[in-house]
């Protein structure tokens, strides 16, 4: 279980996320919603360590960060190999292949040797339905193309939790159709999925619980049903909207 206690973060005076408490099941696929700058990607960075939280703690099956003091650098990146993030705008590297790409950080983080590395892309490859792109640049590749070679690239440090923020938001509706199939099909799989997403019909279908995030704090949590018959008008304006 993924467990996050009291933790906030602030950018200068804006405090970003509020006194976040929050348990996510292994092996479950949780759904977080909300308007922009309500903290749902601060969120998902705080996970993944790209930013610092200020106070509270997150813990994963009895490893824990206590952002009350300061932690080992050895400590945040044994967890940081854990996760695997996946951002809206691809973050590829422009000069490297796709299999290049892949193969970049099993490297230089989990010191795998070249050939094993690229075993494991190309068996990647073929599971994003992109073998035949192992040797195209990011620029000859289509938004859905790129986001797929950055789901493989995350999935080659074999993390065990995978973080997706606003993953389609970059891309046109046919292309957005291609990743979330894919997140669909990971969702059946060992990995403990957290999505950041504006995109309800793929809430409804594919999560286990959904989280409402307003104003940095979390409002409500629960299945998708569940949020739909909240007596909240927050909630229930968020959720006709979008519908």
């Amino acid at each position: 279980m993924l467990e996050i206690k009291n933790l906030n973060k602030f950018f200068g005076d804006n405090h970003v996320l509020k006194n976040i408490e929050l348990e996510i099941e292994s092996h479950k696929t949780t759904v977080i919603i909300g308007s922009s700058g309500s903290g749902k990607s601060t969120l998902l960075r705080c996970i993944n360590l790209l930013e610092t939280p200020d106070s509270g703690s997150i813990a994963w099956n009895g490893s824990e960060l206590d952002f009350s003091k300061k932690i080992p650098k050895s400590k945040s990146q044994s967890f940081t190999k854990k996760t695997g993030m996946v951002f809206q705008s691809f973050n590829l590297f422009p000069h490297k292949t796709a299999l290049q790409n892949i193969i970049e950080a099993p490297i230089t983080v989990l010191k795998k040797s070249k050939e094993e590395a690229k075993a494991e892309a190309l068996e990647l490859l073929r599971k994003v339905g992109l073998e035949e792109k192992k040797d195209s640049y990011p620029h000859q590749l289509s938004g859905g193309q790129q986001q797929r070679i950055a789901i493989a690239r995350a999935l080659a440090m074999k993390p065990e939790i995978l973080l997706f923020d606003e993953p389609t938001s970059a891309l046109d509706p046919e292309l957005e159709a291609d990743v979330l199939n894919l997140i669909r099909e990971l969702s059946k799989e060992d990995y403990t999925i957290l999505v950041v997403t504006h995109n309800m019909a793929f809430a409804r279908d594919v999560s286990d619980e959904v989280v409402f995030v307003n104003k940095g704090e979390i409002l409500a949590k629960g299945s998708y049903e569940e949020l739909t018959k909240l007596d909240n008008e927050r909630i229930n304006q968020f959720l006709s909207f979008l519908n």
